[in-house]
Order: structure tokens, then sequence, then C-alpha cells
């Protein structure tokens, strides 16, 4: 029977202080962060680009999207620390469009013309993914320079693929929306020439696949840009333009009729009860997780503050008490929950497999809460069959038909990761606090088994072990693993859809839940051979 869940958080205490201090550290340096997106590509680019009377890209969003309806983006800081221009010059978001929830991709022109980097193809590749799998009409807001060209060795090949998904995305009966605002030139001119539907709006958008000056390189012609792309012509011409507009307002309002037009279908059901405020404030999720993963916590606290009126069914309360599972809603939509409250034993993996089965049986979608360092080792746990109980846990995850969340509170280490639906276990979307941790294991841990094969490499050759020369490789290696499995490094590499501000957990998941249910929602009874 499901029942609230009775919070024994002590919020006037010091632990919960602390925490929510350091939390709100973490929170203000990641809005920072996306603040600086909101700059576009720096003052001087968006002056230009406001003096030519346009509009900035989340503008362009604000004013397709439904009045007053929250729009989520995915992996805006794609790129963080990697070279690219964060964010990959590119805007994903889920978004409302005429009562339809959409997924839009919209370029950013003031960041380097809104050319195209190995970021930006990652996330365009990873907007279709959402798109295709959760059955969400695409509109394209398109005002791109093309591939950046003095990266055009690392964009060219991948970047052919985002022409062949739209394609296929046509092909699956999924709409797909082009606006174009700008310029679309070279490989772009396909995004408009492979839609479904095409706006243009008029004295701005030009599309072609070669400009003037490359057509005066290759066949000697002094060609006018409007002649050889511009939205008149392609609408009385070519044929490529289906609707002509004044300007980028009016080219918004039409995209806004064509997906109204469309009367889109949802596959999967709706809510099935009242979305209840939870019985805790939001506000006390800051506090809960320590910002080091190695202090654990109750993920039932979590719980409390975003399920339905904190109300939650667990499974085998008793049994493998590390994993939490159980019955929730969430925006009135239910789903199952499989949360970490520590590292997985055979007892755990065990029941996890179970449940994941039962919301199969149930076509129930799965939320899983990661805060794992992964499977128990040692030889007592080797000989009880920790491989075969974990191989259970992943199995179950790997073939499982309904839709999954995953939401990173903590540590991701090891197989816990795989085994809790990571990023490799393609869940729908993946969502992190900005305490998160991942990587292989824990860096002390690294570190130290990197160390333990040195020293015994160098005894097995009989050579002298230098233990200050050991020490430094130490930690520096930590150092390392420090530094690369941090939220912002994880996030910058789209290992997952975005860092989350606590806060906003619950909004976030409904959001993703209303999503995933666009398409079918169906579980399966098929699963690999498992061990006994």
């Amino acid at each position: 029977m499901s029942t609230p869940i009775g919070s024994r958080l002590a919020v006037h205490g010091d632990e919960f202080g602390e925490n929510a201090r350091a939390m709100g550290e973490l929170v203000s340096e990641v809005r920072a962060l996306h603040d600086q997106l909101l700059a576009g590509g720096g003052s001087l680019y968006v002056q230009r680009h406001r003096a030519r009377g346009k509009m900035m890209v989340r503008e362009r969003l604000e004013a397709l999207a439904d009045p007053g309806t929250p729009i989520l983006e995915l992996c805006p800081l794609a790129g963080l620390e990697t070279g690219d221009p964060v964010g990959g010059g590119v805007v994903v978001a889920l978004a409302e469009v005429a009562h339809t929830q959409c997924l839009v991709i919209a370029n950013d022109p003031t960041v380097r013309g809104g050319t195209t980097s190995p970021t930006t193809i990652r996330k365009l590749l990873r907007a279709m993914d959402v798109a295709e799998t959760n059955r969400l009409p695409l509109v394209i807001l398109v005002e791109s320079g093309g591939a950046d060209l003095p990266r055009q060795a690392d964009v060219f090949i991948p970047g052919g693929e985002q022409f062949r998904r739209l394609t296929q995305l046509s092909a699956q009966g999924i709409p797909t929306v082009c606006v174009v605002l700008g310029s679309s030139t070279a490989g772009g001119a396909y995004l408009p020439g492979m839609s479904d539907y095409t706006v243009m709006v008029e004295g701005r958008a030009r599309v072609f696949l070669g400009g003037p000056p490359l057509v005066k390189m290759a066949i000697g012609e002094d060609a006018d840009e409007e002649d050889l792309g511009g939205a008149v012509m392609h609408a009385r011409t070519s044929g490529l333009c289906d609707y002509l507009a004044r300007d980028e307002h009016e080219a918004l309002r039409i995209a806004r009729g064509i997906v109204a037009h469309l009367r889109w279908q949802r596959l999967g059901p709706g809510p099935a009860g009242p979305a209840e405020e939870p019985l805790y404030a939001a506000e006390e999720l800051l506090g809960i997780a320590s910002v080091d993963v190695r202090v654990p916590f109750d993920v039932r606290e979590i719980l409390a503050r975003v399920v339905d009126g904190s109300r939650f069914e667990e499974f085998k309360a008793s049994y493998g008490a590390q994993l939490v599972c159980g019955w929730a809603s969430i925006g009135g939509y239910p789903i199952g929950v499989v949360a970490n409250n520590g590292i997985l034993f055979s007892q755990e993996a065990q029941k996890g497999a179970q449940f994941i089965q039962l919301c199969n049986r149930s076509n129930t979608p799965i939320l899983f809460v990661q805060n794992i360092t992964g499977f128990m080792v040692g030889t007592r746990y080797e000989q009880g069959g920790i491989i075969k109980d974990g191989a259970k846990l992943i199995n179950a995850v790997s073939n499982s038909a309904v839709p999954h969340l995953t939401l990173m509170v903590g540590a991701s280490y090891g197989a816990g990761n795989y085994a809790m639906a990571g990023r490799a276990y393609d869940p729908r979307f993946v969502f992190t606090w900005p305490n998160h941790r991942i990587a292989v294991m824990g860096p002390k841990q690294l570190a130290g088994v990197l160390s333990i094969v040195r020293r015994n490499a160098a005894e097995a050759a009989g050579r002298p072990f230098d233990e200050a020369a050991d020490d430094e490789l130490r930690q520096a290696t930590e150092a390392q693993i420090e530094e690369e499995s941090t939220a912002q490094y994880a996030t910058g590499r789209l290992w997952d859809d975005g860092i989350i501000d606590p806060r906003d957990t619950r909004t976030v998941l409904a959001i993703a839940l209303t999503a995933v249910h666009s398409a079918t929602v169906e579980g399966t009874a098929t699963f690999g051979v498992v061990r006994h």
C-alpha cells in the first residue's frame, strides 16, 4: 500500500546546514555558467545581431513556445572543458508548442556565426535521439554558417548523420518543421530540404549548397545571393519554401500553426492521477546529499521531496536494504523507483532484477536514482556469486523495454553505473545534481590500484621500488581522476542531459515523463539467460 514517507531529516542540524551551503555554492557555479550562455557569443556579436533586427536564440524559443509553459534545455553546457564553444552554439529544448510537446533545435548565430563544431554535432545527434525514442515532433530554427571550416576534418563525416536521421524521423511519421531565419548554407541547406515543412523569412533566409564565393570559384559565375538562395526565389521558383514569412515573428507564428494542424496524437497513457505536491519543501533537497560523495544519506529523503504526495509503496523493504525499490508517481505519471542507499550486494542485485521485470509486466517507466560506488568485492562475495547476481541486474536493465529516467545525486562508479542505467544503457534522459561524481572508481581507489600494480611489477622484475616517485604519481593520478569525474566534466561531454538545481528535480522529471509518454509505453517479458 502506498503511504507517505516519514522524513527524519534534521533540517535545523549542522550537517544539513553545511550540506545546503556547499550544494548552494555548486548550484551557483552552474548558474554562472548558464548565465554565460545567455550572453551568446559576446557583446560585440550580440549588438551586431540585434542591429539587424533579429531576436536572440532563446527569445525565438520563447516566442515559439506556448506562453507560461516551462522550457527544459537539454545538454546546455555541452562542450564545457573541451575547447569547443560551451553549448555548441545550439539550443536543444523540450517545449510546448500549440499544446504539443516538441523537441526544438535552434542555432545561436552569435556564437561563431552558428557554425558547427564537434560538440554541436554530438548535441544535434542527441536531440535526434530524444525526438525519435520519445516520438516528439521536431522543430528546427536555423541560422547557421555551416561547418566550422578550420575544423572540417572533425565535423564533416559525423555531421552527415544529422541529415540521415532527419529523413528517418519523417519516414517514421514523426513530423519535422524547419524555420529558416538566416543563413542555411552548404550541408545546412539539407535541413530545410529534408524537413516535412519549411518556413523562410523574406529578405533574411539564405539557402544554397554553394554561396556566391564558392559559385565564383567553382564555375566562374557572379551570383546574387537573393537569386541564388533567397526566400522569395525558393518560394516562387525552386519550391523549397512552403511558407514565406515577412519577419521572424510571423515565421514563428506559422510554425506554431503547422504544429497545431498536425493534431499530434500521443500514444502513451496520460497521467493516472493528480500531480500532488510533496509533503516536504523542495528547498530541503539542498541539504540532503553531501558534496563529499563518500558521506552516506537515505535516498528516501530525496524521494519524499520529489514524488506525488510523498507517497511511496516500498517493495521488499526488509530484503537487500541497500537498494530501495518501490512504486510512486510524479506529475500524476506512475513510476517504478530503483534507488541506491549504498553499495550493491547479491540480495540488492536480485531484488532489483525482479523489480525491473515487474515494472515491465505493468508497463511502468522506471526512475533510477544513482548514488553508487559499485558492487561489493572480496573473497566472500566472489564466492557468494556477486558476479552472476550483478549480471542478473545488468541483464534486466539492458533488456527492459519501458522508458528509463536516470537521476544522479552522488557517486556513479564502476559497474554500479551500468547496473543503475547509466548513459551507456540508453535511458531516455539522464540528469545530475552538481555534486555528482562519475568514474571507473573513486580517485583514491584508482590511484591506489595503479600503485599496487607498479609495486608488483617492480618486485617481479627484481627492481627496487621508488616510494617517493610512486607517491608523486599517486597524487598526480588522484588529482587527474578527481578533475575528470566532476559533474561539469561529465556534462561537457554529453554523458548526461544537464546538471540541474536539486530544487528543480520534480519539475525536470515531470517534463521528462511527459515526453516519454508521447510514445507507447510497453514492457517486455523477454530477458537474457541468467545463472541461478
